[in-house]
């Protein structure tokens, strides 16, 4: 790396605050004794135990001491937690609503959603290309992961094959905090497209209760009206709240199928 490439660099580093009892270093002020011996051991605590040993405070800690490196990040993980509410609503919060907290800034914002981006890509790891109803726990736990805390709904499609293997899950429509439109003739056609058998619809209430309206069992019918004349099965439609769910084939809500 050239010396004009580095200089580049500093002149867009952030400012660096000197903490009490920091020891001026060769790259500016280091870590106060009592912080780094507090990062030191929660990372030996997280290490040994992993982070069901942890609070969601000294985790989200954990996260933010590669955005600050330089500062005691205990005091606005609390504020992002009593902001938001706990680890996964702070990490799915959307960035403007983030940087509305005291102390959040672009590498804060930035850190927090590339956690945030793969923990989504895990999850999906977990489904993709499995069989679903064998893995529908993992199914569940991507759905929650990825939906539960949005402040606007969303309609997603799990596309699945003639042996109920997932082969592909899309976005299908964005809306509002209480509407999302969704046509059931975009639905089936692309399953068509996809050579698929079977359908799971998903959507999420940022009320955070998933009770269906009597809107939602209307598109649900239609939807599996649609697919029943082109020979592909609903097998079920989830709403995701804050912290549960509901199944419409569980609760009686999906419409009977020819030979069901």
């Amino acid at each position: 790396m050239s010396s004009d490439r580095q200089l580049q660099f500093a002149d867009v580093s952030p400012p660096v605050f000197r903490e009490k009892g920091a020891v001026a270093g060769r790259h500016g002020p280091s870590l106060p004794s009592y912080i780094r011996d507090h990062r030191k051991r929660l990372r030996e605590r997280f290490l040994a135990g992993g982070a069901a040993a942890m609070p969601d405070y000294e985790l989200l800690e954990l996260v933010l001491f590669r955005a600050i490196p330089r500062r005691d990040v205990k005091p606005l993980a609390r504020r992002l937690l009593e902001r938001f509410g706990d680890f996964n609503a702070v990490l799915s919060a959307p960035v403007g609503r983030l940087t509305e907290i005291e102390g959040v800034g672009e590498a804060v914002a930035l850190e927090l959603k590339i956690v945030e981006a793969v923990s989504h890509r895990l999850a999906r790891s977990r489904i993709l290309r499995r069989h679903v109803i064998s893995s529908w726990d993992a199914l569940l736990g991507y759905c929650h992961a990825t939906m539960a805390h949005r402040d606007t709904e969303q309609f997603r499609i799990f596309y699945l094959d003639r042996k109920n293997v997932l082969i592909a899950d899309e976005e299908q429509a964005r809306g509002t905090v209480d509407h999302v439109p969704v046509y059931p003739r975009e639905v089936v056609k692309r399953a068509l497209e996809l050579n698929a058998s079977a359908l799971i619809l998903v959507h999420n209430h940022p009320s955070g209760d998933p009770t269906p309206s009597e809107a939602d069992i209307a598109m649900t019918a239609r939807i599996c009206a649609a697919a029943e004349a082109l020979g592909i099965t609903v097998h079920d439609h989830l709403i995701i709240g804050r912290s549960t769910e509901l199944s419409f084939r569980a609760s009686g809500l999906l419409p009977p199928q020819e030979g069901g």
